[in-house]
């Protein structure tokens, strides 16, 4: 079965031609014009990706997003930003919030569907359950042992660049903040040295060599570890 995908515009030409190419491309496709509708959808219906325009009337795109990551069935939904704010500060905070990707009004109908279908890549790799180990390359992760070894050899890390590594393998392809990386890692305040956080990662490219370049930064945003797919192995 097809993958679903909804959209979500306030505006009728944006939407048509959105859940056009994409119905051609082979999904099902449904929308929503606010919302409050978004949310009832991504419920009722569970689509795997949802494309969410930021100025909505009612709920704004932030805010639904927001709900979106705060409830159960839909905090793994993948998300991408679809909207005529080109700031940085605005695709901060998306990004921030949990979308997936951020693309910027006038677009191409044909990158936003490579868009959708690298997202769904991403959301489709193997999920790695608790006790398993983490496979990326030359490197694996033993969650179980705490062990990080490339190559065959142990890689010695402190417990902050372990859960940071960690969180960046477990969300490969998404930008991660960061201020979200300060919170989720080092449980820190957002607005308080922001910037150690690049330390941190500094440390961790040095230390696992080669492997190490797979952490990209993304400039005025954050890091992300790229998409090559990891693989979950049970003990």
């Amino acid at each position: 079965m097809s993958h679903r995908i909804l959209v979500v515009d306030d505006e009728p030409d944006i939407t048509a031609l959105v859940a056009y190419h994409l119905a051609r491309a082979g999904y099902r496709v449904s929308t929503a014009a606010n919302g409050t509708d978004a949310l009832r959808s991504a419920r009722e219906e569970r689509p795997d990706v949802i494309i969410l325009d930021l100025m909505l009337p009612g709920l704004s795109g932030y805010e639904v997003l927001a709900e979106l990551r705060r409830r159960p069935e839909s905090r793994d939904t993948g998300v991408i930003m679809l909207t005529a704010r080109r700031e940085e500060p605005d695709r901060i905070k998306g990004l921030t919030l949990g979308a997936d990707d951020y693309l910027t009004k006038p677009f191409s109908p044909a990158e936003l569907v490579l868009r959708v279908q690298a997202v769904l890549r991403r959301l489709t790799a193997p999920a790695v359950a608790g006790g398993s180990m983490l496979v990326v390359g030359p490197m694996t992760i033993d969650r179980s042992a705490t062990r990080v070894t490339v190559d065959g050899k142990e890689v010695i890390l402190t417990a902050s660049e372990y859960k940071l590594l960690v969180t960046l393998v477990e969300r490969r392809g998404r930008v991660q903040a960061r201020s979200q990386l300060l919170e989720t890692v080092l449980e820190a305040q957002p607005d308080i040295q922001t910037r150690t956080i690049d330390m941190h990662v500094v440390r961790l490219r040095n230390k696992l060599g080669e492997v190490g370049k797979l952490i990209e930064t993304v400039r005025g945003f954050g890091y992300r570890f790229a998409a090559a797919e990891p693989t979950a192995k049970k003990k």
